[in-house]
């Protein structure tokens, strides 16, 4: 099951499942739209699009808000979780950026690699020290769908991300804000800085859609 998810991914043109070489997959920008080509489009749902290779500059990156940046990201995280849901997984997914480029993206695996560990962040975590050759995630920005548990939270920590941006908070077991503030907490030797309530309300849905026909096949 490993090794057909894998190409799968791999037929995406996403970086590899947990433990599989980063290096062979093209790495994804996403180019945000100057003013003058957002006349009448929905801030709700920025256009984004794709291509592989390099960054691109400053002068091609036309931010007509912060808030719309940090939606096309989720939105692409969303696509993760999407990913998760069509394999009974629980719907979260992750995506790590770097200088505008996407170099890590995941789902959470735990069912399918029988991994206790493998939440989304945890791979995206991987994946993206595996692409830059170093376990500092410095200048990067880990979007998710679901407020980080606790685990998630001490690698985000152990991994010195600079900033952490989360969907829907996580009332059993947010690590970020809602039960637990590790990766702002003073003691430790790292901070993240943290953003709550991306598209919420879509991370929220597919968490909601997933458990409800879980219960309604008598699945815990």
């Amino acid at each position: 099951m490993r090794s057909q998810a894998s190409g799968d991914a791999r037929d995406r043109g996403l970086p590899p499942l947990h433990g599989e070489p980063v290096s062979r997959v093209p790495i994804v920008q996403v180019r945000t739209l100057c003013q003058s080509e957002t006349d009448g489009y929905d801030r709700r749902r920025p256009s984004i699009s794709f291509s592989a290779g390099a960054p691109i500059s400053d002068s091609e990156l036309c931010i007509p808000d912060i808030l719309s940046v940090h939606d096309a990201w989720m939105r692409l995280a969303l696509e993760e979780a999407r990913r998760a849901f069509d394999e009974a997984e629980v719907p979260v997914g992750a995506i790590i950026v770097h200088e505008q480029r996407v170099i890590a993206a995941a789902h959470n695996q735990r069912e399918t690699l029988n991994d206790p560990t493998a939440h989304a962040e945890m791979l995206a975590i991987t994946q993206a020290a595996e692409a830059l050759g170093a376990w500092r995630l410095l200048d990067c920005t880990l979007y998710v769908t679901l407020e980080p548990c606790p685990m998630c939270a001490g690698a985000i920590v152990q991994a010195r991300v600079p900033t952490v941006v989360y969907g829907t908070t996580d009332p059993k077991a947010g690590a970020c804000h809602t039960l637990y503030q590790i990766t702002e907490d003073p003691r430790l030797n790292h901070r993240s800085s943290v953003l709550g309530g991306v598209l919420a309300d879509e991370c929220r849905a597919i968490l909601q859609e997933f458990f409800a026909e879980r219960r309604a096949m008598g699945k815990k």
